[in-house]
């Protein structure tokens, strides 16, 4: 605790000025004449954070005691997770009290009886002291130590870190970060109950002390995170090892209450060594060590590599040309064509997001979506492709081709936003224009009563509501009588092996007859052939998708490519186009 800031009325009362409180720690605040009692009393109360008060005798700068109520008040930022406390000094006048006359032989009864109350009064406090010193030590202990397992917490294994990278700098001292995630903790917790989770995690902290020497230190971060500091010695092969050791270690069954389940463990490794730059984001690396594992397949341990940081240089670089992508909007939609399977007119378009780098050009979702989403600016792109949709349904009116629909896809959050509903009464957008294409994992995962309100604004708007990726996610036909969208879409695995695969068919079929049991529509997506599209149709699908019918293109692409065939992109086989020339709904060109 340093102070930050104090105002006149403190430098009056204890007689610092404030260029010499500030930067100072909280310590001067405690003066020599302050009774032992009391300076405990606050301790327990400040490791606590609890707010309290005080009145007890004082010193000042100067060492003139004096009489003073002190107030304490916890202050917190819950976005940065800063911690302050406010400390208010009120000076008192001193209550004077008649000095006690000492006991002799001759005292009275009365005396007797006054002395007897202040002897036992005085050995109360004696032991409340004593009471108080211990609690004092517990709190500093508990301060250094995690509750739960007794190792390091964050707070001391912060403090000791900074101590091992002094000793590298000063004394070439090198040693290894250990990064180790339990990989299925929830599991855990969501099957046996959270106190087989407790016991799980006091066994793992148990193994972990048995594994390392003493000159190791082992921390407990928070949830299943640990995390080792080990020397380096002369090889990292104890490293290595000691990192094997506890991923074979924790390949044995665990067991609670009579029940047995697994829960294995991966390990990332880094290095912190003397020629280093910046040795303090060793532990970083140790966790972008313990990430490729668990991409690897989880149980195995990984060393940070120059692989590894080349790949986080780049994307902390991609997400810094994301932040400037949104300020810029280079954003860009682009459509895939919907084909109608009886017509085969265009029946809508789904926009897809591109993001037009300045240098490296046209750049597909998969190149930049993940990096987004973890930089929290998905809602973001969301907003900015919409905004432009108004403007590209207008050049394409103005060139007057038709495209009947269009569909957009909506992030968790953006169907989660009030505001979305706003966003499309003011687009200019007519409503029957439009369809909101639903993922599936969206409405598994935040189904909650703003996500539900949306859905019915959005169906007394009269847009269109579609499930996009279905079969996909797990409880899919609940989902499915939950929301009851007007239109299915099958994903596209389970399209893409019907042509070559007799046996992928029933399924296929099956999840397309969910769909029309239910009075939906449905779409094939992956269509990338006639015999799909042959089979989907046999199979009762209304509308197809795929690259059969063209790539997703630009708006001024899909303007030139529906001017050029009057909306027309499959013509199917020639009973097809008999029927549909018969009917009028098919230009022979």
């Amino acid at each position: 605790m340093e102070f930050q800031w104090c105002n006149k009325a403190f430098t009056t009362i204890t007689g610092y000025e404030a260029e010499e409180a500030l930067g100072q720690r909280g310590t001067i605040l405690i003066g020599p004449d302050l009774e032992q009692g009391v300076h405990l009393y606050i301790i327990e109360k400040l490791m606590n954070w609890e707010n309290f008060s005080t009145k007890a005798l004082n010193n000042r700068k100067n060492g003139e005691v004096y009489l003073q109520r002190m107030s304490w008040t916890h202050l917190s930022d819950p976005e940065t997770g800063n911690h302050w406390w406010l400390c208010s000094i009120l000076e008192l006048e001193e209550e004077r009290t008649a000095p006690v006359e000492p006991v002799t032989k001759d005292t009275s009864k009365l005396d007797r009886e006054s002395y007897a109350k202040v002897t036992e009064e005085v050995h109360r406090l004696t032991k409340e002291n004593t009471r108080l010193h211990k609690l004092a030590q517990s709190v500093a202990k508990d301060a250094n130590e995690d509750a739960l397992t007794g190792l390091s917490n964050r707070r001391h294994f912060e403090v000791e870190l900074k101590t091992w990278i002094e000793n590298l700098r000063n004394y070439g001292t090198e040693f290894a970060v250990l990064y180790i995630d339990l990989d299925r903790f929830k599991f855990v917790n969501d099957t046996l109950g959270h106190d087989a989770g407790d016991r799980l995690l006091v066994s793992v902290a148990n193994m972990l002390r048995q594994m390392t020497d003493k000159s190791d230190l082992v921390a407990r971060l928070g949830g299943d995170e640990f995390v080792i500091l080990k020397p380096l010695g002369n090889s990292a092969l104890k490293v290595s090892s000691l990192a094997d050791e506890i991923v074979q270690t924790m390949q044995a069954p665990f067991t609670f209450d009579g029940k047995s389940t697994s829960c294995s463990a991966s390990v990332g490794m880094a290095i912190a060594k003397e020629n280093m730059e910046n040795p303090g984001q060793v532990v970083a690396d140790a966790d972008m060590a313990l990430y490729h594992a668990k991409e690897q397949g989880k149980g195995r341990w990984s060393f940070f590599t120059d692989e590894m940081h080349a790949k986080s240089v780049a994307t902390m670089q991609l997400a810094s040309d994301l932040l400037l992508a949104c300020e810029r909007q280079e954003f860009i939609p682009y459509f895939q064509p919907l084909i109608d399977a009886q017509t085969g007119r265009i029946a809508c378009a789904e926009m897809l997001v591109r993001w037009s780098h300045p240098t490296r050009g046209i750049l597909a979702p998969a190149a930049f979506l993940d990096t987004a989403a973890q930089i929290g600016i998905l809602k973001r792109i969301d907003e900015i492709i919409f905004e432009s949709l108004h403007g590209a349904l207008s050049r394409l009116d103005e060139a007057r081709v038709q495209l009947p629909r269009v569909a957009v896809n909506v992030s968790a959050a953006r169907l989660a936003d009030p505001t979305f509903i706003h966003d499309i009464k003011s687009s200019g957008i007519e409503p029957e224009r439009l369809t909101v294409e639903i993922l599936e994992s969206v409405y598994l995962d935040r189904m909650g009563d703003v996500v539900r309100w949306t859905i019915d604004e959005l169906d007394e708007l009269g847009v269109t509501v579609a499930l996009d990726d279905f079969g996909t996610g797990h409880a899919s036909v609940r989902g499915l009588l939950e929301i009851r969208p007007a239109i299915l879409k099958v994903d596209r695995h389970f399209i893409q092996p019907i042509a070559a695969d007799p046996n992928a068919r029933p399924l296929a079929a099956a999840i397309i007859g969910i769909g029309k049991s239910l009075g939906m529509r449905v779409v094939a997506e992956g269509v990338e052939s006639e015999e799909h599209a042959r089979l989907v149709i046999e199979m009762g699908c209304d509308y197809l998708q795929g690259f059969h019918f063209g790539r997703p293109m630009s708006v001024d692409d899909l303007r030139d490519r529906l001017t050029k065939t009057g909306g027309v992109f499959w013509f199917g086989s020639q009973s097809d186009i008999e029927k549909s020339v018969v009917s009028g709904t098919v230009k022979a060109n």
